[in-house]
């Protein structure tokens, strides 16, 4: 049967969970196909950028906040 919600493209949490699990390498070959399917490029090479920022931004928030408690 044809969902009428298979034909939506994919919500901010969907291409969100889904740049996260490709960032990891863990993306499903169902949630592969719906994003090249049904997403835009751009939202995910936006959303791609915006999560490696963040993800650069966090580890270099932690690596700081261990070598100032660690007195270096």
């Amino acid at each position: 049967m044809n969902d009428p919600a298979d034909n939506k493209p994919p919500s901010f949490w969907q291409m969100l969970h889904s740049v996260m699990a490709a960032a990891f390498g863990v993306q499903s070959g169902k949630n592969r196909t719906r994003d090249f399917s049904h997403g835009k490029a751009s939202h995910f090479l936006l959303m791609g950028l915006l999560f490696t920022l963040v993800f650069a931004l966090t580890l270099y928030g932690i690596v700081t906040l261990v070598v100032h408690l660690a007195g270096v």
